[in-house]
């Protein structure tokens, strides 16, 4: 099965061109629309279906930066142990510890201020956190680059938890 960089004619790295992404995205999808097979045969139709469903998916893979990562692990044979390793260096469990603590606090006085101030270095540690994969996978170091996604995707899934507080706060 051919991957998902190659299906859009892009570089095999984490830091991929967005708009050619979306282009190459539209010009499958053109390829593979239904009005284009509508005097096919069925077999025909379901191949065209199934690029599109294909199509689709990759786009979703690639636009993501923490799914693409988790690919690219993949596609160098790299397992993420998302189930099985779940170390992390000390510095980071504490910064989430911190978080932590402010989340409870920012949800328990429902203070608007420190929520934002809490998602604003959330989102400044995500972004350097993919920095941070981009130059792991960039030095080919994938054992590295897993290490920094399973952070990321517990960076992600705080990012959640924060949206879920906004969400109460402002009922």
């Amino acid at each position: 099965m051919q991957n998902h960089f190659v299906l859009f004619h892009l570089p095999q790295r984490f830091a991929i061109d967005m708009k050619a992404l979306e282009s190459a995205y539209h010009e499958v999808q053109n390829q593979a629309h239904p009005d284009k097979f509508a005097q096919a045969t069925g077999a025909e139709k379901r191949v065209a279906m199934q690029w599109a469903t294909r199509a689709n998916e990759a786009y979703q893979t690639l636009k993501n930066p923490l799914k693409r990562a988790a690919y690219l692990c993949e596609l160098h044979g790299v397992d993420l142990q998302t189930e099985s390793n779940t170390s992390m260096p000390p510095v980071f469990l504490m910064q989430q510890m911190e978080w932590r603590e402010e989340l409870d606090d920012a949800k328990a006085g429902k203070d608007m201020a420190a929520l934002e101030q809490l998602d604003a270095a959330l989102k400044n540690a995500r972004k350097a956190e993919m920095e941070r994969i981009a130059v792991a996978f960039d030095a080919e170091d994938f054992t590295a680059a897993a290490k920094l996604v399973r952070q990321l995707m517990f960076l992600e899934k705080f990012g959640q938890e924060i949206g879920d507080v906004f969400a109460m706060i402002e009922e």
